[in-house]
């Protein structure tokens, strides 16, 4: 696909956001696309919809909001309710199933990943759930590679916490193979 846009939905907290800008810029500085990132969220500083737009793409990106995403992360029944109908027919719907019924019949393939709970079990602690997340949608889409990402998470992380979220990442990858 020459390009993809990407919404990541959730509640603040969540780091649904986190997880944009590192993926845009695990594209743009490591996988040589064109990537842009823009984010909306509610007053409240945690607990309040969130939502990521992520545009990756090969040529030049024009506009950098998300009208109809081809590919969607619902992270909260809210952010599904809200956005699931926004995907363009064709498009994949990526849900976690702890927090997630599906509900509507959609012109999209629809899956649900136990994200939050796989991330407890290895982890108890939700901290990584994004990066789980974010290792769920590049195992669906290729879109870059795990290697850049890691390296994002070096320059940009403390170093206590780059294994861990190296580890969530390939949790996640594991997860979307199921």
């Amino acid at each position: 696909m020459n390009i993809y846009k990407i919404i990541f939905s959730g509640s603040g907290g969540q780091g649904v956001i986190t997880a944009a800008i590192v993926l845009a810029e695990a594209a743009a500085l490591y996988e040589n696309l064109h990537a842009v990132q823009a984010q909306s969220y509610g007053p409240e500083a945690r607990g309040g919809a969130t939502r990521s737009d992520i545009i990756i793409s090969k040529t030049p990106i024009h506009y950098p909001k998300v009208a109809h995403p081809n590919f969607l992360v619902c992270l909260t029944q809210e952010s599904y309710n809200k956005f699931s109908n926004l995907v363009i027919p064709g498009g994949k719907i990526v849900i976690d199933s702890r927090f997630v019924t599906p509900k509507r019949a959609v012109d999209a393939s629809q899956k649900s990943y136990p994200m939050l709970e796989t991330v407890m079990e290895h982890f108890e602690n939700p901290i990584v759930h994004n990066i789980c997340m974010l290792g769920v949608t590049i195992q669906l889409t290729n879109i870059v590679k795990p290697e850049s990402l890691m390296k994002i998470f070096e320059e940009r992380m403390p170093p206590k916490f780059v294994d861990m979220n190296k580890k969530a990442l390939q949790l996640g990858m594991e997860l979307a193979l199921v």
